[in-house]
């Protein structure tokens, strides 16, 4: 019998691939959505979570950067 699942590969660095490890163990996005860790840059995630998940990792891009001041010439 063959089971099939619907879902998002994803490819991303260590320290990312970690981040997204540590929101699935801790079930911060309401739910687990990692449904296979493939290798040490693939996941494949739920693709009923992707909206939520782009919105945490938009706010953690938010959190460790900073804006650029113009400078004036």
């Amino acid at each position: 019998m063959v089971n099939v699942t619907k879902g998002i590969l994803v490819e991303c660095d260590a320290a990312m691939k970690q981040f997204l490890l540590h929101l699935d163990d801790t079930s911060a996005l309401g739910k687990k959505f990692i449904i296979q860790d493939l290798d040490e840059r693939h996941l494949f995630i739920s693709a009923d979570i992707l909206e939520t998940l782009q919105a945490k990792v938009d706010d953690l891009m938010d959190q460790i950067s900073f804006p650029l001041a113009e400078k004036g010439m």
